[in-house]
């Protein structure tokens, strides 16, 4: 399965119904400078799940590359460089880990970008050593789909992606929660967050792909052993899912958007119900799957999510903050800690880096931050 075993972390995207400004949180962090971004495959995995103590560090070690436009995903790449892909100009970048090089690979052909829609999610084949595909979740003129392009790194800058090959279309877009998130797990299979696209009935509608988390093939196919038949639905329920991770355990956990009141974090069942829109946050239907935490929406608005070190570290854009949320197995063994508040503006993406480190992506410049000088930027920070 190769690279797929490599995968272990994804990120999440956008706010509330809108993802803005931020308050306060209750964390510590410690900062060497810089400002960096980063989404796609993880690095290694444990052989077991820890549990981490009530308390953890973050420092910041280095800024990896600034001037980014609009990041949305991010891909490490076996070599340590890193791909991003502008959600805006619907292109996708090489960033030399060493230097911070930038070099666009080309244009995916098709993106529609507007609002929270364009190029989103980037992941790599779980064969990607001997085939050199990238996978990526845009919105088109109808609908968002995943699509997988050739990566030639041979030919000139500009002109190094190969055209679309479409394996997956019909995802409901809108101006709002088109979701976008993608990764390999464990099992070598796609999965993919999906939103509501601001029509609401779709999360409960098990034959929509709206509000989802779909498990595919790598060939887009519904993959074996999905709860519903023929589907690829594997949870529903959702408004917006925007970042996705695996633990030592193969335990997948995923972020999502709220509404004016609780943004969430969930330990995903397949098969299960998430509950928007009937329930938002914790409830007391056993029909609904509770999220193992929750935030006030001012203070999160998560997108990306990563493990690392017996957390899941989350990335806020309206709160604009790093929240760590140590894990006793699919429940939470201390209250989350949130970092790095207001430094670094809306946090879009992390991504494990291997070991304790992390690659954080900010944004800025996507028409709803503040950009400082430098935006947007790759962080690589060190985590406990």
């Amino acid at each position: 399965m190769s690279a797929a075993l490599a995968v272990t972390a994804l990120l999440l995207t956008a706010g509330c119904s809108s993802d803005g400004g931020g308050s306060p949180g209750d964390g510590t962090s410690t900062s060497s400078g810089g400002s960096g971004t980063s989404t796609g495959s993880a690095p290694s995995r444990q052989a077991t799940a820890q549990t981490p103590p009530a308390k953890g560090t973050v420092k910041v070690l280095r800024t990896v590359t600034e001037g980014l436009k609009s990041p949305w995903g991010l891909a490490p790449l076996p070599d340590g460089s890193l791909l991003v892909s502008s959600r805006d100009d619907g292109t996708i970048t090489r960033i030399t880990e060493a230097t911070g090089k930038k070099t666009e690979l080309g244009t995916v052909s098709g993106v529609s970008a507007a609002g929270e829609g364009g190029l989103l999610g980037i992941a790599l084949s779980p064969d990607y050593a001997s085939d050199h595909m990238i996978y990526a979740y845009f919105t088109t003129a109808s609908d968002n789909r995943i699509a997988r392009m050739l990566y030639d790194p041979k030919k000139p800058a500009g002109e190094q992606l190969g055209a679309p090959d479409t394996v997956f279309r019909g995802i409901p877009k809108g101006f709002i929660h088109n979701g976008g998130r993608i990764a390999f797990g464990p099992d070598g299979m796609l999965y993919a967050g999906t939103g509501e696209s601001g029509q609401r009935g779709l999360a409960q509608d098990k034959k929509s792909l709206g509000g989802k988390i779909l498990r595919l093939t790598p060939d887009g196919d519904p993959a074996p052993g999905n709860p519903f038949p023929d589907s690829p639905v594997y949870t529903y329920g959702h408004r917006n899912v925007q970042g996705l991770a695996w633990d030592p355990e193969q335990r997948l956990f995923a972020s999502e958007f709220g509404q004016d009141t609780w943004d969430e974090l969930n330990a995903i069942k397949p098969g299960d119900d998430y509950g928007w829109p009937n329930a938002e946050g914790k409830g007391d239907d056993p029909k609904y799957h509770n999220p193992i935490t929750q935030w006030h929406t001012d203070d999160a608005s998560p997108s990306g999510i990563a493990y690392a070190e017996g957390s899941i570290w989350m990335a806020g854009l309206k709160g604009q903050r790093l929240w760590r949320v140590p894990l006793d197995g699919v429940t939470t063994s201390a209250a989350p800690q949130a970092f790095l508040t207001g430094e670094y503006g809306r946090l879009r993406t992390v991504v494990s880096a291997g070991g304790d480190k992390l690659w954080l992506m900010t944004s800025n410049t996507d028409g709803r931050g503040t950009p400082k000088p430098g935006d947007d930027r790759i962080l690589e920070i060190q985590v406990s």
